[in-house]
Order: C-alpha cells, then structure tokens, then sequence
C-alpha cells in the first residue's frame, strides 16, 4: 500500500455516503463510532470515537485502513488490531488537517509501520 492509496477508500463508499454514527469494528472486535467522516479524493479518512474503549479518545484512521463498509448495519469493518489503533499517533482536532499528521499516520499505518497489517 503506497502513501497515496492509505487515503483512498479501497472497500466501496459510494460517494456523499455520510458514515457518521457508524459503529467500527478491528479485527479483534468493537473501537467506536465514527464521529466524523471524509469522502475527499486522494485524503479520505474517519474519525473514530472510542468512548470509554480507550478513555474516551478520538483516533483518525486513513480511509485505506477500511476493508468493508455494511451500510445495512452501519458497520465499518478496518484491517486492524485494537492495540494497532490505540497505539496510533495522538489524535490533536486542531492538527489533524495538517500534511505533517498525514504523513506520521502514513508511516505508522503504512508498510514497515508498527500499525501495519498484511
């Protein structure tokens, strides 16, 4: 997976889908739920909102990271463990727009990164 597809949706969403409110689901089970979502070409990610998961923290995952979406259950499924997620880079709402956080959570969720899955 290149930078570039670690910001594109591989699992289909169909475009203007509002996935807010969606449950999301690692590998090993249940992290949150959307708070927020982007359908932008080239930068699509969602915010996850943990709850008391991870004490209530927020954590950007790149679009890339989803590897199915069931609209019917309003469940997205990511190609992640829990522990690759809470140990992710800190999620800042006042950085998270910035190239500098995009590229951190590249290198950590992309290939050679601790938050890689094959």
């Amino acid at each position: 997976m290149t930078s570039a597809d670690m910001w594109s949706y591989t699992a289909t969403v169909a475009p203007g889908t509002d996935l807010s409110g969606f449950t999301v689901e690692a590998i090993d089970g249940k992290i949150g739920k959307v708070d927020e979502a982007t359908n932008d070409v080239g930068g699509s990610f969602i915010v996850v909102d943990t709850g008391p998961w991870i004490f209530g923290k927020k954590v950007m995952l790149p679009a890339g990271v989803i590897r199915d979406v069931d609209l019917d259950a309003e469940t997205i499924f990511v190609n992640r463990q829990k522990d690759q997620i809470k140990n992710a880079p800190e999620f800042d709402e006042s950085t998270y727009g910035d190239e500098s956080y995009r590229s951190e959570l590249s290198g950590y969720y992309g290939p050679g990164g601790s938050g890689y899955t094959e």
